[in-house]
């Protein structure tokens, strides 16, 4: 039988194949899954996915990172995919921490950091409470944490609030999610992407609802949106806050999808404020809330700029 907390017996729902290998790395009290690809001495770019994903969400870049030079890692978030499925720890300090971990884990000293959706709300946090080990920051569809915050409460943060408090609800989304009959995750993935989309296709709904289903990965995935909710009433939040209130002095790059409507584009603009680095910002036309998968070429395109560019100023 699996291991729950480390979804053991899954690996051949994980480990994709493809031209990446596949490890596992102890860091944080966890143990997590790495897909890698690119020379070992490349400068380390850590690619985070967001819900409801996993590591295969950088399918399309893996590859073309890794044939310009880089050391391409695409790690599972704690509690999904191949990582530890453990009973907490979903709070974006720990979250946090675990980012830095797997970075030297890895044997990396520090690492330029992507991350799409909640994984960019990670990679947020980890650049803020970790600097020394997040060298550059890349948020795709992803506010800073504390400028979320603040357009949430606006008209135009109804969406986003709607889907939050509809994961509030105790047990039945996450039985819905995993439940492939539901159509839960498939509705989400279109709703979220723009009109006219091909992401998701059929593929990429199959392969993340077979994910999504290794109980209890539907549950830890929810947990990241129970605290962020939960925590505006207790003092951990607080804590996250006041932590958050520092400026960052990294390269960051911010993309934003122009026709998401979840997470506006001026929501990522917005995220300026707390930046003293190097900022740089890109709107994709004609995609929604998934802009690595629904416009792979462009997106990879952007961000091997940045890298070369921007955020490689920050390796010196």
């Amino acid at each position: 039988m699996a291991d729950s907390r480390t979804g053991a017996g899954s690996a051949d729902l994980v480990e994709i194949p493809g031209p990446w290998s596949h490890r596992y790395v102890a860091a944080n009290g966890a143990r997590f899954h790495v897909a890698e690809s690119g020379p070992a001495a490349g400068p380390p770019v850590l690619l985070l996915h967001g819900f409801p994903e996993l590591w295969w969400a950088w399918r399309h870049h893996l590859p073309h990172l890794a044939a310009a030079g880089y050391r391409a890692l695409a790690m599972d978030l704690r509690g999904y995919g191949g990582s530890d499925k453990t009973p907490n720890g979903y709070d974006p300090m720990t979250l946090a921490q675990d980012v830095s971990g797997v970075i030297k884990a890895l044997g990396a000293r520090d690492a330029v950091v992507v991350g799409h959706g909640w994984g960019g709300y990670v990679g947020w946090a980890a650049a803020a409470l970790h600097p020394r080990e997040v060298s550059a920051l890349c948020a795709v569809s992803a506010p800073h944490p504390l400028a979320l915050l603040r357009a949430a409460r606006g008209r135009r943060g109804s969406v986003a609030l709607r889907h939050l408090l509809a994961m509030q609800v105790p047990m039945l989304p996450e039985r819905r999610l995993a439940n492939a009959s539901s159509g839960l995750l498939a509705r989400h993935l279109r709703s979220w992407s723009a009109p006219g989309s091909a992401f998701p296709d059929e593929a990429a709904v199959a392969t993340y609802q077979r994910a999504i289903s290794l109980w209890p990965a539907s549950h830890c995935a929810l947990e990241y949106h129970r605290w962020l909710v939960r925590s505006r009433l207790r003092a951990d939040g607080r804590r996250f806050g006041s932590a958050l209130r520092v400026w960052l002095e990294q390269p960051v790059c911010c993309v934003a999808g122009v026709d998401d409507r979840v997470v506006p584009v001026g929501w990522a603009t917005a995220s300026g404020r707390h930046v003293r680095g190097e900022l740089t910002e890109h709107a994709m036309p004609g995609v929604g809330h998934y802009p690595p998968e629904e416009d792979p070429e462009a997106f990879t395109g952007l961000l091997l700029d940045w890298l070369d560019g921007g955020a490689g100023a920050a390796r010196g």
